[in-house]
């Protein structure tokens, strides 16, 4: 047996495959990174947390939308205040930008609801529009 190298086993320092595969996955991670870090949406809670027992049965909710996403499609909006499994679609405040309110219903036999709010909304990305949602944390609304 001879202990000649030929050039065909050789190791190449030419192509490090897992050395630049690396390197990609660090560029893509960083770049993901970059496009959704900056991006925040917000829904604040406007409701008071306590309503005295009205009639009606209906009391008001309502929340403020702030966004620095700038690729959300105007009009888009989708919200609503989810109780249980219930949705009930939002609108938008008079004369305020970026506030939406409802009533919902509570029976006379609770005293208290809890809730969360949802905004579906379209935004621009590659090709067509995509959709997505926030979701806000639970509330909860004491009747007295």
């Amino acid at each position: 047996m001879t202990s000649a190298k030929s050039n065909f086993t050789s190791v190449s320092t030419v192509c490090d495959a897992p050395r630049l595969m690396r390197k990609f996955a660090w560029i893509a991670a960083l770049v993901a990174v970059v496009m959704t870090g900056c991006a925040t949406s917000r829904v604040t809670n406007l409701t008071v947390s306590r309503q005295p027992r009205n009639p009606s049965g209906v009391y008001p909710v309502e929340f403020a939308w702030d966004t620095s996403q700038q690729s959300i499609i105007e009009g888009s909006l989708k919200p609503y205040v989810v109780v249980g499994f219930d949705f009930y679609p939002m609108r938008p405040s008079l004369d305020i930008r970026n506030r939406f309110e409802t009533v919902i219903p509570v029976s006379a036999d609770k005293n208290t609801v809890t809730y969360h709010f949802k905004v579906d909304y379209e935004y621009r990305s590659f090709g067509k529009p995509e959709k997505s949602s926030k979701l806000s944390p639970s509330y909860r609304l004491d009747i007295q």
